[in-house]
């Protein structure tokens, strides 16, 4: 009997039995309270933010296995600044401001699904999506971040 596998966004540490993950599990025999137990153990440190999982369960003996992915680039922008969400118009309203040090973090936990091969890189894409979001970094424009990294004016340190 093939695997059938459930995707689902879920709050990090805060799924529930409830909808969308007991109407989907349900039928396929898996005790959901073990699911979701076990979904809000790997999700707990994304507590606040939305996680992509998967529930893979073998449907002949009813065991499952857990695969969280990361939250968007976004969510972990939102979660260090400790806000709800991006502006709405990005070129007037500036949201937030984000440290350099804040912005290799989130570059560092982003890395191995990003299409960067290195952690400069990766800091760069963290700076594109902040210019998306009204986010300043080091309160300038994250355009004049990424070309002072360009320039080697700001030193990305390789892992």
């Amino acid at each position: 009997m093939p695997k059938q596998v459930i995707e689902v966004l879920v709050e990090g540490g805060k799924a529930t039995p409830g909808p969308p993950l007991g109407p989907a599990l349900g039928p396929l025999g898996v005790n959901v309270a073990q699911v979701v137990k076990a979904i809000n153990e790997a999700t707990k440190e994304f507590e606040g933010m939305k996680v992509p999982v998967k529930v893979i369960v073998d449907v002949a003996t009813r065991q499952f296995e857990i695969e969280v992915g990361l939250p968007p680039t976004s969510a972990l922008i939102l979660k260090e600044l400790g806000i709800e969400k991006g502006s709405s118009d990005p070129k007037r309203d500036k949201v937030g401001d984000l440290s350099l040090e804040q912005v290799i973090k989130i570059a560092k936990i982003k890395k191995q699904s990003m299409l960067s091969y290195t952690l400069k890189n990766a800091v760069k894409e963290v700076l594109g999506t902040c210019v998306s979001m009204g986010v300043t970094v080091m309160g300038k424009d994250p355009r004049e971040v990424q070309r002072m990294i360009d320039v080697g004016e700001i030193e990305i340190p390789e892992e």
